[in-house]
């Protein structure tokens, strides 16, 4: 991988981690104080309490999985670019 394509896979990957970032803040909001006038009760606890923090949780631990089996590539940073004479 030359620098310049390890360069454009970093902001790939760091694209994604900020959009998943805005989308866990939107739905936190949503699920959290969206549900706030909900009288529903899980297991004695208002349905806001659940989703706004296990079902974040959760959501975030998916999409997590999500980036690193679609978004992330295994790359070495270390290793120097030996420029071959092809190119």
């Amino acid at each position: 991988m030359t620098p310049k394509e390890k360069y454009r896979q970093i902001c790939r990957e760091a694209g994604a981690t900020g959009l998943v970032l805005l989308l866990l803040i939107v739905l936190w909001c949503v699920l959290g104080f969206g549900l706030s006038a909900s009288e529903v009760m899980v297991l004695g606890l208002p349905l806001w309490a659940l989703t706004g923090t296990v079902g974040i949780w959760l959501l975030a631990i998916l999409l997590t999985f999500i980036l690193v089996k679609f978004v992330f590539k295994d790359m070495a940073l270390t290793k120097p670019f030996v420029k071959s004479d092809k190119e």
